[in-house]
């Protein structure tokens, strides 16, 4: 009896064992990619950072340069920055596998939902990225470089720059996702478009909070992220008019219909 028990207690551990071993499995892929894609781009790690420099250098007064006030900066830096890179390049990939991990457990009309919903958390991602590349940055590093006080010359550490332009980065790449953000809060059932609308000053004021906290103490910075998060939430509230909320079957074999 107790050897019986014994298997059964086996079998019905079974489940989560394979779980584990799949989950490891693809985090090892994930990081596999990761390494692939930055042994590619450490030979151009310089070159990446002249490109991501760019926007300060050409504002630089003539006769300075960027520094490096650590040792060991001049490596370390172009390291840091196509290690970073190497990760966002990927991110597609990463997020394919984890949708890979979790795409079993759910219904087909949330698989139906869930593979656009995905693609364009991607697409947005890049596009807040290159909003505050091409945009953002040469306004800010101009604004920046124009008040220094006479007598001061500019020239800023390439680490501090790096932290400063990565920050940046990430929060116009997920601030460029509230579309999709909305959608999904439509979408469980959390809220209605006439609640969106109706709490639409406050995320107006949230958007120029969130700005104040995740850009630099100025002006130009702050409402360069407030105003596109609070037009991207208008967006999601045009793509939440034409969704309706997920009803979910009620029962386990309701389920399981669904899932084959």
């Amino acid at each position: 009896m107790k050897k019986k028990a014994d298997l059964s207690g086996l079998a019905e551990n079974m489940p989560l064992v394979a779980h584990l071993t799949e989950l490891r499995s693809r985090l090892l892929r994930i990081v596999l990619v990761w390494m692939l894609i930055f042994a590619g781009l450490f030979y151009f790690a310089n070159d990446l950072y002249a490109f991501i420099s760019e926007p300060l250098r050409v504002f630089l007064p003539e006769g300075t340069s960027m520094i490096a006030t650590d040792v060991a900066s001049p490596f370390l830096t172009p390291f840091k920055l196509a290690l970073i890179s190497a990760l966002f390049l990927a991110m597609p990939f990463v997020l394919h596998q984890l949708w890979s991990f979790i795409a079993p457990g759910l219904y087909k009309h949330e698989k139906r939902i869930a593979i656009p919903l995905l693609a364009s958390s991607i697409v947005l991602f890049y596009a807040g990225m290159a909003f505050a590349y091409f945009v953002v940055f040469p306004l800010v590093f101009g604004f920046f470089t124009s008040t220094a006080p006479a007598g001061v010359a500019v020239m800023t550490d390439i680490n501090k720059y790096l932290d400063f332009v990565l920050t940046l980065f990430l929060a116009f790449g997920f601030a460029f996702e509230i579309p999709v953000a909305t959608v999904l809060l439509v979408l469980a059932g959390v809220v209605d478009v006439a609640k969106l609308r109706h709490i639409r000053p406050y995320v107006l004021v949230g958007c120029f909070v969130t700005g104040m906290v995740l850009t630099p103490p100025d002006v130009i910075s702050q409402t360069l992220l407030a105003l596109p998060m609070w037009l991207l939430y208008e967006v999601g509230i045009l793509f939440s008019l034409l969704i309706k909320p997920v009803k979910k079957p009620a029962d386990a074999d309701t389920r399981a219909t669904e899932q084959e």
